[in-house]
């Protein structure tokens, strides 16, 4: 296993226990030549050797990073201008390197090895003689895992400037597959997480985002499946990009029936420039191939993400049960209101109070103060640091919202630093919710934010933050950037914030950080780097949320997914359901509540306590297990999942029936990933009834269903194995 070199065949296979993925180098041109299940190596392996029609040229090689001009007339992986305003490059292969274990890339996100015996990773080095530029190609492969991880890094060695139009992580064509379909997340704010899926044909399938980040309406995600791929069954190539900002993702497909798919940073309204000696980075894209449908690669990406993306103190602790004041008083709070509300917690037993939107500045509505980042003393005569005390003596950790990277124009920072929000000279500045977006390219900017936020961290008890932001990116323009630098913002917007990111998490590590975007705006690799979870989406509504919690876990680890109960009617689409269906909809993520716990009944209390207490006891195995999805909510009245222990030992059924059916059918739910050699003792919600049964049973027969007359009816089971010699 590892990187595998036929030099003379100039073949590399790269081979993991249980994938391969195979380049050949032809007429110097990097080609692929496979990408699936393991491949024994043979010497030599001239049977798989690409042979193209001389007469096609470019236009039918499968080239891993192609160019445009020379005759592939297919989309490129990049493209350069050169000094006299010339577009044309040629790539040719110049060596290559292996090196142990996987090497970080500068300034950015990136999935990594805790150990060098964990992956290997191959560098293929291009050279254009004529320009000077210079590509490497990183292909990194993780020894136990089915993933490759891609990236270029584009150098200039010539004499002259050159400038990039386009320069994408990854390009992959796959050659005589004519049953593709392509999957991805589609939606909007309130309803993220879609999962779309079409077939491929002739012509270019898109998706991207030009919002300056990667947006409620594309996820900056797609798979390859076959069309008989389901949940269990069949092929999928997923691609993820470790990415906040711009992106696209296309697959296209050539009169030949091949589809070629490539993925990076959105080359609209991109350029960067390039002096003699500089380089530029793409960010890069992690891509799992599953053999065994859609959940292997899910729980690939799961494992992967959980424990090789996400880092810090809180990458392996169980998350805290919190309440945020959000839902329950919007603006309108003081101390007292705050500390009743995290009273009512403690005795319920939740373990961290979040203080949301309106604690600084002059904020009693969404259209000032932002920059401001000071305590109001109207609502909170005693400070910040008061109400954390107080929140503290009621036994609850204290938690709080911030937006940093947008300013009012109704704040005094605005009216001292005009000039430092995005923005183009003499045109109209967007304001969306009352705001404009700080610029981030600028060092001063981060640094008083840094600053300011340090300031509060290094005073206040502060547990855990909720990092939000509320607004695309319009006028993408820097008041510090030169005019031939301009297109170059919107990447140095997404660079300057991981670099605060990375001065603030570093700085206070013992924070567990939250990143939001109106929910899931911003839910991406990138951000899971910084912060090991998201606010999912700011529709709380449970109906929706089975909806939005099943599409992002297609590629998002649970322990990333915030998930909270919030008051009836629903605040977001006015439906009321009971508090038993919302608190099971919640513990399949990261578990929370957003109302006023103080306007609950005694029975609704001692409802909250027992979910709370049940939630205690499962979100091990909720936020760590693997997952496996069992009814799709997009498919039908019925969904369900399952979380299993990585020793297959014990097991979490949650089931959900949205509307009531009469007379309905006698339903059977079917579990999956246990070992069918055990049995497991089975318990049905808080029954005391625990029948035993076989591993194999569970997962052909299933376990019975049965449904109130009711709707919104939900329930779970747990399972736990029943070891020899304690049947």
């Amino acid at each position: 296993m590892g990187v595998i070199v036929q030099e003379q065949a100039g073949l590399f296979h790269l081979q993991s226990s249980d994938m391969s993925y195979m380049i050949q180098i032809v007429d110097g041109y990097p080609a692929h030549v496979y990408w699936g299940g393991r491949l024994k190596h043979r010497e030599p392996m001239s049977d798989l050797l690409i042979h193209t029609p001389e007469r096609a040229g470019l236009d039918r090689l499968p080239q891993e990073y192609p160019q445009y001009g020379s005759g592939d007339f297919r989309n490129p992986a990049y493209q350069v201008e050169l000094e006299d305003g010339t577009r044309i490059t040629e790539l040719k292969y110049d060596g290559y390197r292996i090196i142990k274990g996987k090497p970080s890339l500068t300034g950015l996100p990136a999935v990594y090895a805790e150990d060098e015996n964990e992956a290997d990773t191959l560098e293929l080095l291009l050279k254009d003689a004529y320009s000077g530029l210079r590509v490497v190609l990183l292909y990194t492969l993780f020894a136990d895992r089915n993933v490759i991880v891609r990236s270029a890094r584009l150098i200039n060695e010539g004499e002259k400037r050159l400038r990039l139009r386009r320069a994408l992580s990854a390009s992959v064509d796959f050659s005589g597959k004519d049953d593709l379909e392509i999957m991805y997340l589609s939606g909007a704010w309130a309803r993220e997480a879609n999962i779309t899926r079409r077939p491929l044909l002739q012509g270019e399938t898109r998706i991207d985002s030009k919002r300056g980040m990667s947006s409620h309406q594309f996820n900056p995600f797609a798979a390859l499946v076959t069309k008989e791929t389901t949940e269990s069954h069949g092929e999928a190539f997923g691609f993820s990009l470790v990415y906040s900002g711009g992106f696209e993702a296309a697959a296209e497909v050539d009169s030949f029936g091949s589809a070629r798919f490539s993925i990076g940073v959105n080359s609209f309204d991109f350029a960067w420039l390039l002096n003699p000696g500089e380089s530029f980075q793409t960010p890069e894209v992690v891509m799992v191939y599953s053999g065994q449908g859609l959940g292997d690669m899910s729980r690939t990406y799961h494992r992967l993400y959980r424990t090789r993306l996400c880092r810090g103190q809180y990458r392996d602790e169980e998350r805290p049960i919190l309440v945020n004041n959000w839902e329950a008083t919007y603006f309108n709070f003081d101390a007292d209101k705050l500390e009743a509300i995290a009273e009512e917690g403690a005795k319920l037993g939740i373990e961290l109070f979040v203080l949301d939107d309106g604690w600084f500045g002059k904020r009693d509505s969404d259209n000032s103060s932002l920059g401001d980042w000071y305590e109001d003393r109207r609502k909170l005569p005693g400070g910040l640091a008061d109400i954390a005390e107080r929140i503290n003596r009621r036994g609850l950790k204290f938690g709080l919202w911030f937006e940093p990277e947008m300013i009012s124009p109704d704040s005094e920072l605005y009216r001292k630093h005009p000039d430092w929000c995005l923005h183009v000279p003499g045109r109209r500045r967007s304001e969306a919710r009352w705001q404009l977006v700080l610029d981030y390219t600028r060092k001063e900017v981060r640094d008083y934010i840094y600053d300011s936020l340090s300031a509060i961290f290094s005073s206040v008890p502060v547990a855990y933050v909720k990092w939000d932001m509320n607004r695309c990116l319009t006028e993408i323009g820097s008041a510090v950037l030169p005019p031939e630098r301009q297109s170059e913002t919107a990447h140095r917007y997404v660079l300057g914030l991981y670099e605060l990111l990375e001065r603030i998490t570093s700085g206070f590590p013992h924070i567990l950080f939250e990143s939001c975007s109106s929910g899931g705006g911003r839910f991406d690799p990138g951000m899971l780097y910084y912060m090991p979870q998201t606010w999912t989406s700011d529709n709380t509504d449970a109906v929706e949320r089975l909806k939005i919690q099943y599409g992002t876990s297609l590629v998002y680890p649970v322990s990333a997914i915030g998930a909270h109960v919030s008051a009836v009617p629903n605040h977001q689409v006015g439906r009321i359901t009971p508090l038993d269906f919302r608190g099971d909809v919640a513990m399949s993520g990261n578990f929370g509540y957003e109302l006023d716990l103080t306007k609950f009944s005694d029975e609704e209390k001692e409802t909250v306590k027992r979910q709370v207490s049940t939630y205690k006891q499962i979100r091990g195995l909720v936020q760590k297990g693997d997952l496996y999805r069992l009814k799709s909510p997009f498919e039908g009245n019925v969904s369900a999942w399952m979380f299993i222990s990585e020793d297959k030992e014990e097991a979490l059924v949650y089931y959900f029936q949205v509307m009531a059916v009469p007379n309905a059918p006698r339903r059977s739910l079917r579990l999956a990933g246990l070992h069918p050699e055990l049995d497991y003792e089975v318990q049905s919600g808080d029954s005391g009834h625990k029948p035993v049964l076989g591993g194999d049973r569970l997962m052909r027969l299933g376990l019975p269903l049965v449904f109130e007359q009711r709707d919104y009816v939900s329930g779970w089971f747990r399972l736990q194995a029943i070891k020899p010699g304690n049947a």
